[in-house]
Parts: C-alpha cells; sequence; structure tokens
C-alpha cells in the first residue's frame, strides 16, 4: 500500500540491479536482485531490496519493500536541521545542511535516497564501502536520527534560545 503525496503517488527510483549466477550440476541459474528508493519529496523516504528469478519480478518486490519502510524526516529549508553521521556496517555517510543554492553534493546511492526525500541543498561524504545498499541504509539512518529544534526543546522541557 503506498502513500500518497501531494501529486497522488511516490516517486519511484531504482537505485541498482545486480545479476547473480549460480553454477549448479545442471547448468548455470541466473537472478536478479534489485535496490528501490521511494519517497514523497516532502519528507518521507523508504527503501526497499528485491530479489527473483526475473527483472521486473525483483523491482517489484524491491519497490514492494520500499513502500512498507517508509520514514518521515524534518527538512527545514530545503536542508537537513544539524549535521548527522549515519552508520550501517562498514558503510558511513557524513550529512551536512547546506546554504539555499548549494544543490545535492552526493554520491549515486546517497543522492537517490536524498532526491526521494525532497532535500535540496545538502553536502555529504561516504566513508568505507560503496556498496549501495549498505550507502543507502547508512543514508537512511542519518535522516532518521534528525531531530528539529522543537522536538528537542520537548523533549527536554525547556525552551532553547
Amino acid at each position: 500500500m503506498a502513500r500518497e503525496n501531494k501529486t497522488g503517488k511516490l516517486d519511484e527510483t531504482i537505485v541498482k540491479i545486480n545479476r547473480c549466477t549460480n553454477v549448479t550440476k545442471g547448468g548455470k541459474s541466473m537472478s536478479f536482485s534489485a535496490l528501490a528508493v521511494v519517497g514523497d519529496k516532502n519528507g518521507k523516504v523508504g527503501y526497499g531490496f528485491g530479489k527473483a528469478r526475473d527483472v521486473p519480478n525483483a523491482v517489484g518486490k524491491s519497490l514492494k519493500d520500499a513502500n512498507k519502510s517508509l520514514v518521515s524526516i524534518p527538512i527545514v529549508k530545503g536542508t537537513i536541521p544539524h549535521e548527522v553521521w549515519g552508520c550501517f556496517k562498514s558503510a558511513r555517510v557524513y550529512l551536512k545542511p547546506a546554504a539555499p543554492g548549494t544543490g545535492i553534493k552526493a554520491g549515486g546511492s546517497a543522492r537517490s535516497v536524498l532526491v526521494a526525500a525532497g532535500i535540496t541543498d545538502i553536502l555529504t561524504k561516504s566513508y568505507g564501502t560503496r556498496n549501495a545498499l549498505n550507502v543507502v541504509k547508512a543514508t537512511v539512518e542519518g535522516l532518521r536520527l534528525l531531530k528539529t529544534r522543537q522536538d528537542i526543546e520537548q523533549l527536554r522541557g525547556v525552551k532553547i534560545t
């Protein structure tokens, strides 16, 4: 079940399609895996991973998985509220807010997540592995850790000046 944005549907991006071959006694058995990112470009983003014997089924499974894993992130004036590190296994992604007009300075996997989320200005740097799945997971984890000033004020019970 896909949640809808103002235009009526989520934007879907296929980040990577991988072909796997398994050699057995009867010959070669091929399968495919797909990594997808979905978002409403208004603060909701999710990712999914699917495997199947052919590409369309793998893509369909990954999109279904991505729709289930949607998370909300805070966006302040087109960027993130503060800098944050996102980590997953050996992938580490540094996310830093940027001034208006900077654009999205990010690699391919992280860029697809940020575009789907609706962030327009951000600086990123990826450290460690370049595995697309782990970089996407680290980016989403970093975005999930973001909190706005109002969230912190409510959590602490004091007014931040």
